[in-house]
This record gives C-alpha cells, structure tokens and sequence, in this order.
C-alpha cells in the first residue's frame, strides 16, 4: 500500500484525541526536550566522543514518516559500521534465517553490524537521544508512535496506518515502554494504535516515567 493511495479526508475525519493536538502537548514537549539536553549533556558529549573514535560520522539520519505522510529526518547517534546498509543487504542475500527475521520483525535480535559503543548505546536508549532536535522543530513529540520507514508502510493495515499519520511520531509511547524486544511489527503497530486511541496528558505523563526503567532493563 502506498502513501499516495491512502484517503487523506479519511486521515482528518478519524476522531484524534484532542489531547493530541493541543497546546498543552506542545508545551510539555518543548520545556521536556530543553530540561533533558541541559541535563543529559555530559552523557551526550561522552557519547559523541566514544562514536567518533572509529572515525564515521557522530550523528545518522534516517527517512522516516510523520503526521500526515511528510517524510522527515529522524537523528541518532550512530551506533553500527558506516557501510551498516551494504553489509545487511549481503546478510539478507546469504543467510535465510536473517532474511526471514528481518522480514518478520524489521530488526535482528544479534546484529553483526552494531558496533561496541553502539551496544550500550542502544541497551540504555541513549543513541536516540539527538532525536530530542527532531521534537524541537515539531517533526517528533517526546510521545506519541515509533516512526517507521516508507517501506514499512505495508505492515499496516488501513486502519493502524490512518491513526499512525494522524499524529507525531515519538521518542518513547507504549511500545517502547512495554515490549520493543518482544514483539513484531505488526504488534507494534497495534501498541501505537492502541495510544493514538487512548492518548491523554497523565498517560503520556506516566510513559516518560516507566522510560528510565525500561532503558535500565535495556528493554
């Protein structure tokens, strides 16, 4: 299925939680994104050293999708090799296993190209820090669905896909919290459905709460 194909008037009419549009939501992301890069920052200078040491770039973007189908750039800290694309397409060509797992969930539970640093970058959620510059300039909120990729789009049904593109992806949401390593995509696309529907400020609230433990479990 593709963007284009999608009813757009279908996207509007969907009954968004007005939580979801207000100022209020808007507010707490700014203030929220501000106080963490204050307070965080020793630990993201440490990791933009660490990165750099193999001599690749510090950051890594990716093209993801937002509210209403825009295509943004979604920043991390690097954390595999730098020619990570080439590599996991050769995996994908000679291993079946790897083929399939990555058809099924879109990630590999032991991937060969996260480097060291990138480890314990992602075990303590710290290399998705940077994208608190995507909440600042309005592409992401600090909760809200994890942004998936253009050619995931096929994993969603209509109805998972319109109540995706009807609000911000963000940092953390259920998923995140819940079960980012035990679930496929298609579950996760019912978790992020599953708060679009139920979104209010005490919920996105007790979601920034759970996060640290979570990162602490290296959930």
């Amino acid at each position: 299925m593709k963007l284009n194909n999608l009813n757009y008037a279908h996207v509007s009419a969907f009954a968004v939680v007005p939580y979801l549009r207000s100022s209020l939501k808007r507010i707490f992301d700014v203030v929220f994104s501000l106080l963490v890069l204050l307070f965080l920052s020793p630990v993201l200078l440490i990791a933009m050293l660490l990165v750099s040491l193999d001599g690749g770039p510090v950051f890594y973007s990716q093209r993801r999708v937002g509210l209403k189908g825009k295509s943004f750039d979604c920043w991390k800290f690097r954390t595999m090799v730098v020619n990570a694309e080439e590599v996991l397409e050769h995996l994908i060509a000679t291993d079946p296993k790897i083929a399939h797992e990555w058809k099924t969930t879109q990630k590999l539970q032991s991937d060969p190209r996260v480097t060291w640093v990138g480890k314990w970058l992602r075990r303590s959620s710290v290399d998705e820090l940077p994208q608190f510059i995507n909440v600042l300039n309005g592409t992401m909120s600090v909760v809200g669905p994890r942004p998936f990729a253009r050619e995931q789009i096929r994993l969603y049904t209509n109805a998972a896909l319109a109540k995706y593109l009807s609000v911000k992806p963000g940092l953390t949401g259920l998923w995140q919290v819940y079960a980012r390593h035990d679930t496929t995509f298609a579950c996760r696309a019912r978790y992020d459905a599953m708060y679009v529907e139920q979104a209010s400020f005490a919920r996105d609230l007790a979601l920034v709460v759970k996060t640290p433990m979570a990162m602490l479990r290296g959930q």
